[in-house]
């Protein structure tokens, strides 16, 4: 790490290098695994659109900046090849979207991936804290971001739009040597494996045909089963659309366009076009499709019935989840962590259920390895009381 510089680095990023042909990328990308870690960075258009748009994908080295251009580039199978070295560290700063561009773009994930977000909520330096914040806290540096809505498909880019976008990569690798220091200080490094593996192992999961959607629909739990196929199919059929037709999911319907045709059951075109939550141009070009979820709801029910939504836990869960999320906020405070990425809400309402559901209370498969031994029996042990409890009341 001490060939990585970031002071070299930042002076780079005023004339990173430009990388616009497959022969430089074969190039640069060899140079690069023979390397201990790479930054990287994107810069992407996703308004109209269902898949962002690659404007931009950014790379630190020990040495410079560079740019590569994908609208110049078609192919990226040496930086693919890159990715699945699993010898050079791939450092990012909030990965989530570029992850999903880099499947979408490449058809793989760079691995392993080293988020520096992350490395700062299990160092408690912050809980989802911006780079700007971090370089300010830690590099004592002033990062502008008035560039973040630039449009990075046109070309030429704005010198200030190409100062911004190779900064993004400047910093990372002194960041992530910060980090690393303090994790081996405190011999956590695993965690932070851990919970970058599951980043990765959570951007493969994509559910294409949208059969899962409508569960994310939580208000409608009590909807009977006719009315939850059609609304499971709607859903279904707008994701398919949506990425056939590469437009945003509200382009064709809104969420609260779904409810509202699933509260009104319109009978026909007439009662559909009465919903104001439909565009015109949908309804005149989708109304009839619509219609036929609506139709066809008891026959999809018996044919393939939906799976029901979990209804809201009991109100006598309220006041014990806060006895729960007090062992996970006295964990964080005795290990330093922020207590937000040792429990998160999800998974606790998922081990809940496992018990109130199932009949036997298990830490869910989200928790990584060192949280659940870190507050899993704590968690089970309080369970266990509050069973008790329930049971009694």
């Amino acid at each position: 790490m001490s060939d990585y510089n970031w002071k070299t680095l930042e002076a780079s990023a005023e004339e990173p290098i430009w990388i616009r042909s497959e022969a430089d990328l074969s190039r640069y990308c060899n140079h690069w695994r023979t390397l201990p870690l790479v930054a990287l960075d994107t810069e992407f258009i996703r308004v109209e659109t269902f898949y962002p748009i690659a404007g931009l994908i950014q790379v630190a080295d020990d040495r410079q900046c560079y740019l590569i251009d994908p609208l110049d580039i078609s192919d990226f199978s040496a930086l693919s090849e890159l990715f699945q070295d699993r010898s050079v560290i791939k450092l990012m700063h909030a990965a989530t979207e570029d992850l999903e561009l880099f499947l979408k773009v490449l058809g793989v994930l760079p691995q392993p991936v080293f988020d520096t977000q992350i490395g700062a909520a299990l160092l408690n330096w912050g809980f989802s804290m911006g780079l700007q914040r971090m370089l300010e806290q830690k590099l004592d540096v002033q990062m502008e971001k008035h560039e973040t809505t630039s449009d990075w498909l046109k070309r030429p880019l704005t010198s200030s739009q190409i100062h911004y976008a190779a900064l993004d990569v400047a910093y990372l690798p002194e960041i992530y040597a910060m980090q690393k220091q303090e994790f081996l200080q405190r011999d956590t490094y695993s965690w932070a494996e851990q919970e970058n593996q599951k980043m990765l192992d959570n951007a493969l999961v994509d559910d294409v045909e949208g059969y899962d959607y409508y569960l994310r629909f939580t208000q409608m739990w009590r909807c009977p089963v006719h009315k939850l196929a059609a609304l499971r199919d709607l859903t279904a059929w707008r994701e398919q659309i949506a990425r056939d037709r590469d437009v945003p999911r509200n382009r064709i319907l809104k969420n609260q366009a779904l409810l509202q045709i699933i509260e009104a059951w319109p009978r026909n075109m007439s009662d559909l076009s009465r919903l104001d939550e439909i565009r015109k141009h949908i309804l005149r070009s989708d109304g009839e499709t619509i219609l036929g979820f609506i139709k066809s709801g008891s026959d999809s029910a018996e044919a393939n019935p939906p799976r029901p939504i979990p209804r809201p836990l009991h109100y006598f869960w309220n006041k014990h989840l806060k006895k729960l999320k007090a062992i996970a906020r006295k964990a964080a405070e005795a290990n330093d962590v922020a207590p937000e990425i040792l429990l998160r809400r999800k998974e606790l309402e998922l081990l809940i259920r496992s018990g109130v559901d199932e009949g036997e209370y298990r830490l869910p498969s989200q928790m990584s390895e060192w949280r659940q031994k870190l507050i899993g029996p704590a968690l089970l042990d309080e369970l266990e009381v509050i069973e008790r409890l329930r049971c009694s009341s």
